[in-house]
Formats: C-alpha cells, sequence, structure tokens
C-alpha cells in the first residue's frame, strides 16, 4: 500500500526511474549492440521502467545518427514492453534537432529528450522557437533538458511557463538545482519534473519530481527504485539511507564526469562497455583505484 507521496505526472510517457545509458564501443571503438542490449536488460531488470539513449552520457556528439538509431531499435526490441525508450534529440542547430527527432520517433522512441542548444547562447526567444520547434515536429511526448553549467544558457522559468502550453512538451529533466523555480513551474503548469542531477534527487522528488534521469543508476538501480518506493510510501528515514549508500558514487562522478566514471565503473563491475570516444577519454590507473574504492564504500563492488 502506498501514500501516494512522489508525483506520477508523465510516468506513462517516460518512466520514474531512469537511467541516461552509455554507448558501448567494442575494441575498435565501434557501436557494440550486444553490450547495449546486454546492459540495458540489466538496468530494467534493476528497477528501471525508463532509459535514455543518445543523450550526452550516451556520447550524442560522437556517434552517428544511424549508430544512435540502431541501439535504439536493438534496446526497444529487448526491453520495450518493460520500459520507455526515450531518444536524446537535441543540439545546437534547429533543423538537426528536428531532423533526429523525426528520425527517432520513426523508429520507435516512446518520448524525446531535447537539451538547450549550447555554445551559441540563443536568448530565450530563441530557446522558446527552438523547443516549439522540434515538439511541433513529432507527436510524441518531449522531456526539456536545462543544464545550463553545460549549456551556458538556462530556461527561463517565463520561458518553461510558455513551453508547457506547447501541447506535446510535458516534461522537464532539471540540472540547474534552482528547486524554488522547480516547484513553482510544478504548481502552475502541468510540466513533470524530473530530477537530472543524483546529489539531490531527493530534493527534487520533496517539490514534486516524477523521478530522475540518473548516471549512477548504471551502478545503483536498485537503489535508485528503492529510494523512490520508499518516498512514495512515506518511509522518508528509508528513502535517505539508501540515498546516503549513494554518495561515493556521487563524488566519483563529479570527480571523473558522467560518461569516464559510467564506463570504468561498469568495466569494475565485470560489465564492459568499452571506452569513451575522443575528446573524452578513460580513466588512468590512479584514478580507476580510486573509483573501486569508492565502488566498494557504495557497496556494489
Amino acid at each position: 500500500m502506498t501514500n501516494g507521496m512522489a508525483s506520477t505526472r508523465a510516468a506513462e510517457h517516460f518512466g520514474t526511474v531512469l537511467v541516461a545509458m552509455v554507448t558501448p564501443f567494442d575494441k575498435d571503438m565501434e557501436l557494440d549492440i550486444d553490450a547495449g542490449v546486454k546492459l540495458a536488460k540489466k538496468l530494467v531488470d534493476d528497477g528501471c521502467d525508463g532509459l535514455v539513449l543518445a543523450g550526452t552520457t550516451g556520447e550524442s556528439p560522437t556517434t552517428s545518427t544511424e549508430e544512435k538509431l540502431t541501439l535504439m531499435r536493438e534496446v526497444k526490441a529487448a526491453v520495450g514492453d518493460r520500459a520507455k525508450i526515450v531518444a536524446g534529440a537535441g543540439n545546437y542547430s534547429t533543423a538537426s534537432s528536428i531532423e533526429l527527432a523525426r528520425k527517432s520517433e520513426a523508429a520507435g522512441a516512446d518520448g524525446l529528450l531535447v537539451v538547450t542548444p549550447y555554445y551559441s547562447k540563443p536568448p530565450q526567444e530563441g530557446l522558446y522557437q527552438h523547443f516549439k520547434g522540434v515538439a511541433e515536429a513529432v507527436d510524441c511526448p518531449v522531456m526539456l533538458y536545462d543544464i545550463p553549467g553545460r549549456t551556458a544558457t538556462p530556461i527561463a522559468e517565463e520561458t518553461a511557463m510558455r513551453l508547457a502550453e506547447v501541447p506535446n512538451i510535458v516534461a522537464i529533466k532539471e540540472a540547474k538545482g534552482d528547486l524554488a523555480s522547480g516547484g513553482r513551474l510544478y504548481q502552475n503548469t502541468e510540466l513533470a519534473l524530473y530530477s537530472g542531477d543524483d546529489p539531490i534527487n531527493i530534493p527534487w522528488l520533496s517539490v514534486g519530481a516524477t523521478g530522475f534521469v540518473s548516471v549512477v543508476g548504471h551502478l545503483a538501480a536498485r537503489t535508485l527504485r528503492g529510494m523512490r518506493d520508499a518516498f512514495d510510501r512515506g518511509d522518508l528515514a528509508e528513502a535517505l539511507r539508501l540515498n546516503a549508500t549513494m554518495f561515493p558514487l556521487n563524488r566519483a562522478m563529479a570527480r571523473s564526469g558522467g560518461v569516464s566514471f559510467a564506463k570504468a565503473a561498469l568495466q569494475l563491475i565485470g560489465m564492459p562497455v568499452g571506452i569513451p570516444r575522443l575528446p573524452q577519454v578513460p580513466l588512468d590507473a590512479a584514478t580507476m583505484d580510486v573509483l573501486a574504492e569508492d565502488l566498494r564504500q557504495a557497496g556494489v563492488l
């Protein structure tokens, strides 16, 4: 029985516990479909009801459109009856974002994650037109991704409220730490909130988040599921206890960056997915030793 303390907005479109999944490569740095399907199955078995493919943790800047679509089709075939498959479809070009969004939808994506255009620092009206243009080009639900630490441009609260009026923009992945603004969006729009910052997953739940789009979930999907379930039934003490077990993982991710951290950690637990493509690099031996200690402290190694 549950008290239903956690929001369920847009859960039918995206799920509640998602991992921003890495893209596996083989020793020749080519797409490794078998490793991708194996990882996706493990994550879903461990409690994920959504996966984000071809996001930035999936090395979207260095993978081709065909690689993105191929991995998505194979993962969808393997676990699409048990989890929502969300495709990363955003970059700094509106036209190419629309093209990728349409191709991802045609390939079977359940939803799209569209990041703020980066580098060019468009004004808020440019952001509005960009996201609206992508959303209106497809029929599937869209999750905005607000991460100004990487893109240099935040989605202003007023812009998010305008975008909430676009019919298939239904959620926002928040990674700028502004809980007050997120709470206002939850109260004043129908947007679903998703935490995009693992260290503050519980605070996001407290202001109305449906769930998480996680990187540490590569190692701790069961813990994330248990944490959200505990919060949902009103057992905050258990949610906080489970959250604390992930502190070493959060520390390791902050040290090495999401892609390098996740791929190295998966290697250490016996689930190799290759190394990142440049300009990301694998961890050196000394950092791997420190990471191994973090994983032991988190109870995953």
